[in-house]
């Protein structure tokens, strides 16, 4: 069952997202799922439920769907249903989903697993790195947001429902919320991966200043 289940689902995750935003996307899906194999194959864990929770953690992302955070959990719950999904893979599927995201930083999980601290640390990588950038900007765009605005200051202390409806300039969400993950991973390969990355996105950020003051 659980080969034919995964392939199910990649599937059905493929088609609904046909249409997603570029950096929310069966790619961006995609690579959580590798991170989270890459990640889970030195843990104690579920492989199964973590590959189900990779590939279905943005299955209805919530800022996509005016900030309702139920749609996600009903949406992977219904398709889990359909396949004869054991009760108790579902419900914790649907439990990472729901705990998954970064929400301000200020967001308490409600439920904990070593199969929800893989699939968090995989979707934090792909925002993290030479991709966390791009899907920064690519997101930023579509939001039609300024890259920066030197007169608007970082807030690093937004509640949960200030982080949603945020629309501050890109480079701020990078002082926001992409600098403070590597601090929040869960796992040692999560971390190491992470810092790696986190270097990366500061050597850019020390060249956009740079060259946005003409330094360079």
């Amino acid at each position: 069952m659980t080969a034919s289940l995964i392939e199910n689902t990649v599937q059905f995750v493929r088609q609904t997202l046909r249409d997603a935003e570029g950096g929310h996307d069966w790619f961006h899906i995609e690579r959580v799922w590798k991170n989270a194999l890459l990640i889970g194959k030195g843990e104690d864990c579920d492989l199964q439920i973590v590959q189900l929770g990779a590939l279905l953690h943005d299955i209805a992302d919530s800022k996509f769907h005016d900030g309702d955070e139920t749609v996600g959990p009903r949406v992977a719950r219904a398709f889990l249903e359909s396949q004869n999904a054991d009760e108790s893979i579902i419900r914790h599927v649907t439990a990472i989903i729901e705990n998954v995201g970064f929400k301000g930083g200020n967001f308490e999980r409600q439920f904990t697993s070593k199969e929800l601290e893989i699939v968090q640390d995989a979707d934090r990588l792909d925002a993290l790195g030479a991709i966390g950038i791009a899907r920064c900007f690519n997101y930023g765009g579509f939001k039609n947001r300024a890259l920066y605005d030197p007169s608007i200051a970082p807030n690093l202390n937004m509640s949960k429902d200030e982080y949603k409806k945020s629309d501050s300039p890109t480079v701020n969400h990078f002082y926001e919320k992409l600098l403070l993950l590597k601090d929040k991973m869960n796992t040692a390969t999560g971390k190491a991966i992470a810092q790696q990355r986190h270097d990366y996105m500061e050597n850019f950020l020390a060249q956009f200043f740079a060259e946005w003051d003409g330094n360079k």
